[in-house]
């Protein structure tokens, strides 16, 4: 089976490597997807340790369509019993179309699922179906064309790793794992501080990288239930997981300006299970350590607002004054909005590289 990961795009190179160490050298590269050539094992796996990934996909092999009836013919085709039963509830979750013929995404929708209606009533020789079992969403993309259908076995974005339940923090979990492996920080040997640490994002996903825990031990996927995934595979797979994890003594400190927020993240940390890691309420301004060397890793806030701007500048111009005054044999690692950073920094970044936060065009500058 064709096997799809998605991510957020310039996070790429990061699920490639993701995947090399799970054992995955055949890799398919587009902007924001990889694919590969698996087995149900590897949905299993893909979803308990895939870090930067947002959902892992089945995709059903391509066809081309310039019509309506064209995808409806096409889509009954599939032999959809390898799927879905008689009282599989599906849906079409989402459908996208680039320089195609087809492009009224709402009449796709409905033919999509027409068709797979009419397939499944022809196989199992029945004349309603009850849609009462198990969970399969679909996505439909259609490209110049060709019609590529996935059935998504995530159910939810990857991202939702289960420990962040009060509160809705701006930066993803993907995003924060992905900054971490991008400033390629050893846990036996680097001290890492977040000085805005908010509800605790980077701390967290920076812990459950050096103890070596799945991403996905606390989630649930909706293929769980699916005729082709036995229950004992995603046991095994959890219990392999856990056999795997450690107790690191690492050094992962935080802090941040805000008292309330910080309740939140000492919240998410006992919901994690993490433990050694201590966080304070403290201006950046008066944030030292007694570490001559390290790594921050930071999301500070963006001023995406034009009142926020001439704070946000400001906070900017503090930050490069003092970590150049405590911290100047350390490395920096700070995601922004604003494509100003560096002239508000007062010093260009060693490297730069652009990203998403969802829909949020950022720039991770890189300091080393």
């Amino acid at each position: 089976m064709n096997i799809v990961l998605t991510c957020a795009m310039g996070l790429e190179s990061i699920l490639k490597f993701e995947l090399y160490d799970l054992g995955y050298k055949t890799l398919a590269i587009t902007n924001g997807a990889i694919a590969f050539e698996g087995t149900p094992a590897d949905v299993i796996q893909c979803n308990m340790w895939c870090r930067t990934a947002g959902r892992v996909f089945i995709e059903l092999p391509a066809f081309h369509a310039v019509s309506f009836d064209e995808l409806f013919d096409q889509i009954t085709t599939y032999d959809w019993r390898q799927w879905l039963t008689k009282d599989t509830k599906f849906t079409i979750d989402s459908v996208t179309s680039n320089q195609s013929e087809l492009f009224s995404k709402s009449d796709i929708q409905s033919i999509a699922k027409k068709a797979i209606v009419r397939s499944l009533q022809a196989h199992y020789n029945v004349k309603t179906l009850p849609e009462t079992g198990f969970h399969v969403p679909i996505r439909i993309q259609i490209n110049q064309n060709q019609v590529s259908l996935r059935l998504d076995t995530t159910g939810h974005g990857l991202n939702k790793r289960g420990y962040r339940s009060r509160f809705d923090a701006p930066l993803r979990e993907t995003l924060a794992a992905a900054m971490i492996k991008l400033s390629r920080w050893d846990a036996e040997n680097d001290v890492l501080l977040d000085p805005f640490c908010g509800s605790g994002t980077i701390l967290i996903e920076a812990a459950m990288i050096a103890n070596r825990i799945a991403p996905g031990i606390n989630q649930t996927f909706c293929s769980e239930s699916w005729p082709m995934f036995t229950p004992m595979a995603w046991r095994t797979a959890r219990d392999n997981a856990i056999a795997k994890q450690r107790h690191l003594p690492f050094r992962i400190y935080g802090s941040d300006i805000n008292g309330d927020i910080l309740k939140t993240a000492r919240y998410n940390l006992r919901a994690a299970n993490i433990k050694n890691i201590y966080v304070e309420t403290k201006p950046f301004n008066q944030i030292q350590s007694r570490f001559d060397k390290g790594k921050i890793i930071c999301n500070p806030p963006y001023g995406i607002r034009l009142d926020d701007q001439g704070d946000t500048h400001k906070l900017y111009v503090q930050m490069g004054q003092h970590l150049k005054k405590y911290f100047k044999d350390w490395d920096y690692y700070i995601l922004t909005a604003d494509e100003d950073f560096e002239d508000y920094f007062n010093q260009k970044a060693t490297k730069k590289r652009k990203l998403f936060n969802g829909k949020i065009r950022c720039d991770l500058y890189q300091y080393f």
